[in-house]
């Protein structure tokens, strides 16, 4: 399965839901936010939103600074 990821396609072989693809990602979970084909997706919806074939996801590092 084929999913774009900020604008750059990644391949999977396995169905996957939105926590567990940020876990294969390496992607920490808190101060995050994904946009899910270009709808904002709560984090506790995130285990049960399935992500399926050239499904188009953002996902936005929040960084403090001063």
């Amino acid at each position: 399965m084929k999913i774009f990821i900020n604008g750059e396609i990644k391949d999977f072989s396995v169905e996957t839901n939105l926590f567990d693809l940020l876990k294969n990602l390496d992607l920490p979970t808190e101060r995050v936010a994904i946009e899910l084909n270009k709808q904002v997706i709560r984090r506790k919806n995130w285990e049960t939103t399935d992500v399926k074939d050239a499904d188009k996801i953002e996902i936005v590092h929040f960084v403090g600074g001063g």
